[in-house]
Parts: C-alpha cells; structure tokens; sequence
C-alpha cells in the first residue's frame, strides 16, 4: 500500500511541475502577443495580475466546495482546467474579435486551475502515510523550481531551433503533462485529510486560533521573501552587467529557481537529521543578508551572487511553515490550507509591488526597492521565535 502512495506522491510532484507550466510559460511570449496582435505593454502585464488575482480568488473559494466534491475529483478538474487553457490559447486569440480577450479566457482558466492546485496539492501529500512529513513537503515544493527552470530552458531551446512563431505547438506539448496527470489522478489512492468521525476547522474556527494567524503572517512573509527579489532579477542582472533579456533571465530568474530547488531538495533529501526551526531562522539570516547584499554593495557581480542566494535562503521558507502549519493545526484541514495558499499568493504578489513602489518613488532606484523588500524576511523570523513561545505550534 506504501508503494501506491509513492505514485500518489509522483503524481502530487508532477502536479506542481504543471503549476509553473501555467505560472512561467506565457510570460515567456509577452512580446510574441504583443507583435503579433498589436497589444498594448499595459494590457500585456496586466497578464501576471489577472492570472495570480483569480488564483487568490480560488485560494479563498476553494474552501466552500473542495470537501464537498472530495479531493480526486478537485484534482482531476484542476489538471483538466490547466491543460485547457493552455489549448484554448493556440485557439481563442484567432477566432475571437479580440485577440486579447481570447488570451485572458484561456489564462483565466488555466489560472483557475493552477489556483486549486496550489490548494490541493500539500494537503494531498501531508495525508498520505509517510515516516517524515517536513521531508516530503519540502521535496514536494522543490518540483516548482524544477518546473519553473524545465519551462525556460526547453521553451528556450524550442523557441532557439523551431522559431518562436512555432509557440502554439509548445503550447499543446505543454498540456500534454496536465492531461496525463488527470489520468494518474483517476486511479491513485488519495488518503483522507482528516481521521474517520473528524472534521476540518471552520474559517470562523481557524480565524479564532492565535497559532494561525501567526503562520499565515509567515506564509504572507515566505511568498514576499522570494518574490521581491525573483520577479527583479532579471533586471538587476540587465542593468548591472549590461547584457541582453535573454541572458538577463538565464543569469536572474534561472539561477535563484535553481538554488531554491536545490535547497528544498537538500531538506527533502536529509531533513531528518536537521532541525527545520534551525534550518528556517538560518534561512531567514542568509535572506536578510542577500537583501543588504543586493541594495547596499555598489558592485553588479556581488549584487548577482547575493540574487543566487537568496534563492538559496529561500527554498525551505514555503513549504517549511506549510509543515509547522500541519504538525500544529491538525484539524486545519481544507480552510487551513486554502488560507495558507491565499496567504503566500498574497506575499508573492505583494512583495514584488512594494520593491517597484519604493524602487519608483525613490527615483527608480531598483536598490532602494530592494532595501525596503527586507522587512519581509526579518517578519519570517520574528515569527519562529514567536512561535518558539506560544502554545500549540509544533517546534
């Protein structure tokens, strides 16, 4: 029976490689959209907004209806939602009036998608019967940054040896892994969340436990933390070293996944002999250092090094306060980790837009953006000591 969990795990795996297939595969064609239909720069980015507004938007509805329908159905819908859109937009742009509503369709249903997988995914994981929760999560959480880097790098080459023209043939082998993964899903088993004769907290239950506004303080601060400097890196790598996008984003974005990867897949690999308390303040000292790394040193190189690792420092923020969550919040169920997801979604997006808010009024000065970004990880940690003294969250 172990063994058929471990293909319910692999399948949870590739759930989260789909992820950011929906996440990082458009963006990749923002000027194509552009050239192509005429689209404005302005409709264009808002994309990204639209696409992480509606999976907040499923984070918080998730809750009235995932239990109800159960997880393998949610699972399924989802994987079919992701590969849906993906199809839709090699279609809709062409046979619409606007082209640009074509794309926003076909976003905001893989969006859907992409948003009840970020809720469905952890807990799916969590429940299944293994020897080291934090283990899994953490190994769990390493197969985005696998995803992220798998997107770039062959969507790079495809575009560098078919033509970027050729992208809506990217786009159906691309949904090709979301369609066989809702096949998976029909036959794995899927362990329950909860005990039999229990039942998962109410939002009203979850909003009145001090431990969890806490954690979803920290998940806020986990999301902040590696957005604010992972949405600008290619940026910070453009201007400092004066080389072009595609370099920028193979310098940037590339490398702080890779090593958010690596150190997710280090704690997944050895977790067992390593405190993740210790492990997570440790993090959040290196995050704070690579922030001061970034805004204070006035040389590009060093500015890079300390863009990989924060990446590094990272890795372990997310999926290690999912873990605290689940260890002290047993009975969190759906609601829990519904706003768990809401709550990183909200650090993702919202850490990037303070750096540009700061970074613009202070005269585009991408530095001071940064500076200001490092509140985030010093929150993270003021919230594991935190945790260290209040009653009920797992050390």
């Amino acid at each position: 029976m172990k063994n058929e969990y471990n293909k319910t795990i692999t399948a949870c795996f590739v759930g989260y490689i789909v992820q950011a297939i929906v996440n990082n595969f458009v963006p990749l064609l923002f000027l194509t959209f552009q050239r192509t239909w005429q689209i404005p720069l302005s409709q264009i980015t808002m994309l990204v907004t639209f696409n992480f507004g509606t999976q907040l938007l499923v984070d918080l509805l998730s809750v009235s209806f995932v239990d109800r329908i159960g997880y393998r159905v949610s699972m399924i819908i989802a994987h079919i939602l992701s590969a849906l859109g993906l199809i839709l937009l090699t279609i809709l742009p062409e046979i619409l009036p606007s082209a640009f509503a074509g794309i926003l369709i076909s976003v905001m249903i893989y969006a859907i998608g992409g948003g009840l997988l970020e809720v469905l995914v952890s807990p799916v994981v969590e429940a299944c019967p293994s020897e080291n929760k934090e283990k899994a999560m953490s190994m769990l959480h390493s197969f985005y940054c696998w995803g992220h880097v798998g997107v770039v790098l062959i969507s790079t080459i495809f575009f560098a040896t078919a033509g970027i023209q050729n992208w809506r043939m990217l786009a159906i082998i691309w949904a090709v892994i979301p369609l066989a993964n809702a096949i998976v899903f029909t036959k794995v088993p899927i362990a329950p969340l909860m005990e039999e004769g229990e039942t998962g907290l109410s939002l009203k239950e979850l909003f009145g436990i001090k431990a969890f506004w806490i954690l979803l303080i920290m998940m806020i601060s986990a999301g902040a933390s590696e957005q604010a400097v992972s949405q600008w890196a290619s940026t910070l790598a453009e201007k400092g070293l004066g080389i072009t996008k595609a370099a920028g984003d193979l310098a940037g974005p590339m490398v702080f996944a890779i090593l958010m990867g690596s150190s997710r897949a280090f704690y997944g690999k050895y977790g067992e002999q390593i405190s993740l308390d210790k492990f997570m303040s440790l993090s959040c000292i290196l995050c704070i250092v690579s922030y001061l790394g970034i805004a204070l040193v006035p040389v590009a190189q060093i500015n890079l090094i300390c863009c990989a690792l924060c990446g590094l420092s990272v890795g372990i923020m997310w999926p290690g306060t999912f873990s605290k969550a689940s260890a002290s919040l047993p009975r969190g169920g759906t609601a829990m980790f519904a706003m768990l997801a809401l709550g990183g979604d909200v650090g993702c997006s919202g850490g990037p837009t303070l750096v540009g808010m700061v970074s613009s009024v202070a005269g585009d000065n991408l530095k001071k953006g940064i500076l200001a970004g490092v509140i985030f990880p010093i929150l993270l940690l003021l919230g594991i000591i935190l945790c260290k003294k209040v009653k009920g969250i797992a050390k």
